[in-house]
Order: structure tokens, then C-alpha cells, then sequence
């Protein structure tokens, strides 16, 4: 009996504790269960919260303005809608479908295939390996990347892989934070340039290049 005493006074005090004082208006702090010691810097940080009064500027105020000159940034998925060309910066024609080839404003030169290349040594290598045959890093460790040598990331549009490195996909984490849009291209030119290499053959080198990989 004294048991079911003790657990009807165990369940009141938790009742009390969860809805007696719902809505009251309290005028002092609450109770601080876990001391400072144990959390040290964490519950009293100094900080200012928004809109919030601050003697330590002349007008007295928490919240500063914008530095002069300061702008937008100019890439990323949120700032990606402003921008009027929507195959830079979306890799979609205007209909929404996705785009196959580069962007007209792009040129693809060597500066243009290099900075592919440093951004996916960087960015891509670990996961795709650096021939992109998915055999990065990751691999070791029970993770499947997508391999580019595949004919169906071989099918798939420029504007498609775009997309794809802009959100992410399954697994894979979105990369508009890291890459600005014309980084992107550059990588994807690079992966255009890795499964061509693989899948070359003698005819697609140039006849003035031949004598100098020992070709006839």
C-alpha cells in the first residue's frame, strides 16, 4: 500500500510540475538545476541578442548597419533565382528541362579545364576517385559514389550534373556553398574530358601529336 502511496505522490508532483503553472507570469529567473561549473561559457555567453541596447556604440544600439559596399552574394541556391540566365546558373533550359551542353557565355580553354581540374581534386577525388570510376576514398569504407564512366552519367546532360552538384543527390551533399557556378562547369568539363580519356582510342589523337606518343 505505501508503494501505490508513493507513486500517486510521484505522479502529481510530475502532473503539477508539466500543467499547474502553464501561463503563469514569472518575475524572477528560474530555478538552474545544472550549475555553471558544468557547462563554463555556455549559459551565460556575452553576447548581444537582436534589438537589443548596447553602450558600446555611440548610437547605443545592438544591431550595426551594413558596411559600406557590401553586396549579395552572387551564387548559391537562394541567390541562383535572380539571375536571368538559366542555363549558367541553373543548368535548365527556359522550359525547366534540364540543358545538354555548356552555356553560351562559358569558354572552354585550358585556365577553364585546370580550374575543373583543382576543384574536383578538391571537391570530387575523395568520393569519385580521380579518374571518376567511384573508386575514391569512400570506397573503402562501404560507400558507393557514382562512377562517370558509366553510360548513364555519360547520357546524362551537362545541366543535369549541374543540378546534381548545386542540391545534391541520394548520398551526396549539396556543393553551391563551396563551387561558384562557373567552378561547376569547370568541374563538369573536367568529368567530360575523364570519360573521354578513358574511353579514347588511337584515332582521337591528332595526327601532329601521334609521333610524340610513339603512333604511326
Amino acid at each position: 500500500m505505501r508503494t501505490v502511496y508513493l507513486i500517486t505522490f510521484f505522479l502529481v508532483v510530475l502532473l503539477l510540475a508539466a500543467f499547474g503553472f502553464r501561463g503563469t507570469v514569472f518575475t524572477k529567473p528560474p530555478i538552474d538545476v545544472f550549475p555553471e561549473w558544468a557547462f563554463p561559457g555556455m549559459k551565460r555567453q556575452a553576447k548581444y541578442k537582436a534589438q537589443t541596447a548596447s553602450p558600446l556604440f555611440a548610437d547605443g544600439r545592438a544591431d550595426r548597419p551594413l558596411p559600406v559596399g557590401v553586396v549579395p552574394a552572387d551564387y548559391g541556391p537562394v541567390a541562383q533565382p535572380l539571375h536571368d540566365d538559366s542555363h549558367l546558373y541553373a543548368g535548365k533550359n527556359p522550359d525547366g528541362s534540364f540543358a545538354p551542353g555548356f552555356p553560351a557565355s562559358i569558354t572552354i580553354d585550358e585556365k577553364f579545364m585546370e580550374c575543373g581540374r583543382q576543384r574536383y581534386t578538391i571537391y570530387c577525388s575523395p568520393c569519385h576517385g580521380g579518374l571518376g570510376d567511384g573508386k575514391g576514398i569512400v570506397s573503402k569504407y562501404g560507400m558507393g559514389p557514382a562512377n562517370f564512366q558509366d553510360d548513364r552519367i555519360r547520357k546524362m546532360t551537362e545541366g543535369e550534373i549541374f543540378n546534381t552538384i548545386t542540391h545534391g543527390k541520394n548520398t551526396m551533399m549539396p556543393y553551391a556553398d563551396k563551387l561558384v557556378p562557373g567552378d561547376r562547369w569547370a568541374v563538369i568539363a573536367y568529368v567530360r574530358a575523364l570519360e573521354r580519356a578513358r574511353a579514347g582510342t588511337v584515332a582521337d589523337v591528332p595526327p601532329e601529336h601521334r609521333q610524340e606518343l610513339g603512333l604511326k
